[in-house]
């Protein structure tokens, strides 16, 4: 495929079809399948409607699977947790194949490196079926991350594979993972190695009404100088929760922090819109008080980050846990900050 100065890119706002009701891992990999087939089926009646120059389609967080409700580590791994070679992304492969696509969304992902461990993983597939971007999530409650696993992660995969970013026919694409929309410094690293446009699978609750991470999401767009298509789930169903508690608002906004197009509840494929990335770059290069970027001062902030430690580092890189870790960890972190008079 050739660069593209513009294209339209499509929030796909999809019903998430929870596996933990599954009786085994064969029960859940064939209802992850019935949603890859359903999937395949919307994509393709979705371009038809919008045009042949759609060209991204980003899926909500955890789209095959749900998330954890109470399951241990091991597990939510042997029955929700794909490998990274799996045939799930080979089959989401020939969808984005077939439409000539770059196909992005989230699912929890197994690594052989880390055994007894999964990463809640922003993914992006090129139009030849191959995955560019692996992002795995740097913040999170109930899941490991490679912050719990620090040095051998880093020893793995480097600093680019903490914050990687693929430079793509369509721009230079990067994630950001549901919640972590709220901290600032993830947007702010992957910014600084290139990213003009934010990938954002979440799930959350929307009211109509604006809330904290829909205020973080026109903030990292705009202090970044980037494009954001975020995309909400349409409810949760097949789990002992509400199923409308996560259901709708997905959104794609520009550089400037201006809403391109948004939509309510429930399975929809409206809220799409073209990305500039011709008038993005002309606005990165121009001079003034709105190039935020060109005016950072990093330097100011170095020994207060150097300085402080707040949540811990390789909590999980040599023994084993249950779910109560996470809680507990952040019970003491609480208590240590407030020692030091932080909190």
């Amino acid at each position: 495929m050739t660069n593209m100065d513009t294209f339209t890119a499509l929030a796909l706002q999809i019903t998430c079809h929870g596996v933990n009701q599954a009786s085994d891992r064969q029960e859940a990999r064939s209802l992850m399948q019935k949603t890859i087939h359903r999937l395949g089926q919307q994509i393709a009646a979705s371009l038809a409607f919008i045009g042949a120059d759609c060209r991204l389609i980003v899926l909500p967080e955890y789209f095959l699977t749900g998330f954890p409700m109470g399951e241990s580590l091991s597990a939510w791994a042997e029955k929700a947790c794909i490998e990274m070679d799996g045939v799930e992304y080979e089959t989401l492969g020939k969808i984005a194949q077939k439409q000539s696509i770059f196909l992005a969304g989230n699912a929890y992902e197994l690594d052989p490196n880390f055994p007894g461990l999964y990463f809640q993983t922003c993914f992006v597939i090129d139009p030849s079926g191959n995955i560019v971007l692996r992002y795995r999530r740097l913040n999170s409650m109930f899941a490991p991350t490679p912050h719990d696993v620090w040095d051998k992660y880093l020893d793995c995969y480097g600093w680019e594979g903490v914050f990687p970013v693929a430079k793509t026919a369509i721009g230079n694409l990067a994630a950001i993972a549901s919640d972590e929309i709220l901290f600032p410094e993830v947007a702010r690293c992957l910014a600084l190695r290139g990213a003009e446009l934010f990938i954002h699978p979440t799930s959350e609750v929307y009211s109509g009404e604006r809330s904290p991470k829909d205020s973080a999401k026109i903030a990292r767009a705009v202090e970044n100088m980037a494009y954001l298509v975020s995309t909400n789930t349409a409810g949760i169903v097949n789990t002992a929760i509400p199923s409308a508690s996560a259901n709708g608002g997905s959104k794609i906004i520009d550089y400037r922090g201006l809403i391109l197009s948004e939509t309510g509840s429930g399975e929809s494929m409206a809220t799409f819109a073209e990305i500039d990335l011709a008038a993005l770059r002309r606005y990165r290069r121009r001079p003034g008080l709105k190039n935020l970027l060109s005016r950072q001062r990093l330097d100011l902030y170095i020994e207060t980050y150097r300085q402080s430690r707040v949540y811990p580092v390789n909590t999980m890189l040599n023994q084993n846990v249950d779910c109560q870790h996470f809680r507990q960890t952040q019970q003491e972190t609480i208590e240590r900050l407030s020692e030091q008079r932080i909190i």
